[in-house]
């Protein structure tokens, strides 16, 4: 039998950086996924899939709804969905191809097949059974359905279902207005479909902070998108040509529904009961804060233990455990992990919002600048949204960064790297930023926490 350092179970962007890390590290590490396309969830059927498909979508909503505005004509202007798909493909396998390069020069031991635990220290994948010192469970997560609307990834469809349609459906309805249901909305939305959204709660993407929560919703709105708040689907008939939705007393028609009411976390046929592992009740696997199950040998991390579902944050837990197996003491700052929705203008958020602040006792204060008298945000035409920063009003320290507007998902890390390093609102503030550029609008908003923004 062969024996590793490290047995990591999942190659997403936890397991494989995790089983990176640990090998930089001079540990002997395998790395077990029960598909052989390294990457999971978010490379395969997930994050880069989607982003490849939102940005496509986005280029072409511009050239058909914005390119007069800058002068530009093209004559008309259509688009292969098949080319998009085909397209999104290559993205997927290119990475696939890298990760394998990456575990090859990293002499990483990769095993395709189910994983199933036999012991503490043993793993069974494809009829061979593997020991292992240490193990490290990065399962991920899969999407989370309907009773009565069961995935047939046609009619019915979870986001997997929803990147590999071979159409763009003339009416789309989405049960669920958070990240996953706005970004793929937006995608047919720009493509040419009619797309509905049916949300259980009173504003879309409730973890935002408020303000840029319905903000978003006002701009997703005014690029055609429609929006059932404080709705609950009720029951479901399908015919051959349509899927017929009842929320309350009404009945909403579709060609496709997508179901995007969250990830529940993968952890079934794993052989957890025969090491004495229990999860709890949500699914997920209780952990110490060294990450370390009940059983001392064996870690878990991502979307399978508490917190956010995140890609970035599995990384950083990846990182941390291998660190930590190797006898160092690495510290996982969650606080400052961003999180980003990819619609069209971008959101993006870290730390805080202004709520949580309140709810934890914290006075706070709060600046904002828009984007509309930014510099750069004029040149290019990209005015709307804002950035919004919540301070503790005491000591002056960055709380949480919000963003909704152009490119965010890059401005966020100047807010990431804020809290992370624990700086106040005018050291951000008394920064030099170049000009002209969007970050600009982060030192006005820091400035305007003081009631010193200068364009404002």
């Amino acid at each position: 039998m062969n024996t590793f350092d490290v047995v990591v179970i999942g190659s997403g962007p936890g397991g494989y950086v995790a089983a990176i890390r640990a090998a930089q590290l001079g540990l002997t590490v395998a790395c077990i996924d029960k598909v052989k396309e390294l990457g999971g969830t978010c490379l395969n059927i997930g994050c880069i899939p989607s982003k490849t498909l939102l940005h496509a979508s986005e280029l072409y909503w511009k050239m058909v709804h914005e390119a007069e505005a800058y002068g530009l004509k093209s004559g008309e202007c259509s688009y292969s969905f098949k080319e998009m798909m085909k397209r999104k493909q290559k993205v997927v396998t290119s990475f696939n191809e890298g990760i394998a390069a990456l575990f090859k020069k990293n002499k990483i031991t990769f095993f395709p097949g189910s994983a199933k635990l036999i012991s503490p220290t043993v793993v069974q994948v494809a009829g061979e059974q593997i020991g292992a010192k240490n193990i490290i469970l990065a399962t991920g997560s899969e999407p989370s359905s309907l009773p009565f609307l069961p995935f047939d990834e046609k009619k019915i469809v979870s986001s997997t279902g929803a990147l590999s349609l071979t159409k763009v459906p003339e009416r789309l309805l989405v049960i669920g207005a958070g990240v996953i249901g706005v970004e793929l909305g937006s995608v047919y939305s720009r493509l040419g479909s009619k797309v509905e959204f049916v949300e259980f709660l009173d504003r879309i993407c409730p973890t935002l902070d408020e303000a840029v929560s319905k903000e978003l919703q006002k701009i997703l709105t005014k690029q055609g998108m429609a929006f059932r708040l404080s709705s609950k689907v009720t029951g479901a008939d399908i015919t051959s040509n349509e899927v017929i939705l009842r929320v309350g007393t009404e009945q909403l028609r579709g060609d496709v529904v997508l179901i995007a009411v969250g990830r529940k976390p993968y952890t079934q046929n794993l052989g957890l009961e025969a090491v004495g592992i229990v999860p709890t009740a949500k699914g997920t696997i209780p952990i110490d804060n060294r990450f370390r199950t009940s059983i001392p040998t064996i870690y878990a991390i991502g979307d399978i233990i508490d917190g956010p579902m995140l890609a970035h944050k599995a990384s950083e837990e990846g990182v941390a455990v291998a660190e930590i197996i190797a006898g160092q003491n690495p510290v996982v700052n969650y606080l400052a992990i961003p999180n980003v929705i990819y619609t069209y203008p971008e959101v993006a958020a870290v730390g805080l919002t202004e709520a949580e602040a309140a709810s934890l006792g914290i006075t706070v204060k709060t600046g904002m600048f828009p984007f509309k008298i930014n510099s750069r945000a004029k040149c290019t035409g990209e005015e709307e949204g804002f950035v919004k920063i919540v301070s503790d009003s005491a000591s002056d320290v960055i709380l949480g960064i919000h963003i909704i507007g152009a490119h965010a998902s890059e401005l966020i890390a100047e807010g990431a790297l804020a809290i992370q390093n624990g700086l106040t609102t005018l050291q951000l503030a008394h920064t030099p930023h170049a000009h002209p550029t969007l970050s600009e609008a982060l030192k006005e908003a820091a400035l305007g926490v003081h009631h010193r923004a200068i364009h404002r």
